[in-house]
């Protein structure tokens, strides 16, 4: 399981180290792709297998469908760790983000998201002041 928060430098090449605790879960290779709050989501191959098909399988007759399976399957890109756990992150994929020297790689249990620096601080801290809304909200959910 993907969990914690780490900050890793992308370097001049658009390469940024994954977090070493995770790299052994990444060995048949991953996908990243657009995720829902301007980061990036890095899967490993065969949760991105899992996750591809429950996208492919929404209604094509719904716009709102279509658009959201066009985001992340079509911006979705095979990767490979490199000797030193490193990722190249696409140019296009790094414009979406926003990412520029510190990205912040964030674990999620099936997967782990990259943030640029200021969008995840401001995201956090707007989640953080509102976290007894939230709390309240999913115990409804019974989380």
């Amino acid at each position: 399981m993907f969990i914690g928060e780490y900050q890793h430098n992308l370097d001049d090449k658009g390469r940024v180290a994954l977090p070493a605790k995770f790299r052994h879960m990444l060995t048949d290779g991953a996908v990243i792709t657009r995720g829902v709050d301007k980061c990036l989501s890095v899967y490993p191959k065969s949760d991105w297998l899992i996750e591809a098909e429950k996208i492919s399988s929404l209604p094509k007759s719904k716009a709102d469908a279509r658009a959201y399976s066009r985001m992340i399957l079509g911006g979705a890109m095979d990767v490979e760790l490199d000797g030193q756990g490193r990722v190249v992150i696409p140019e296009y994929l790094r414009t979406y983000a926003g990412l520029s020297k510190q990205v912040i790689v964030v674990g999620m249990g099936d997967r782990l998201e990259m943030w640029s620096e200021e969008a995840w601080l401001a995201y956090r801290k707007q989640a953080e002041d509102r976290s007894v809304d939230i709390a309240e909200t999913l115990s409804d959910l019974n989380i």
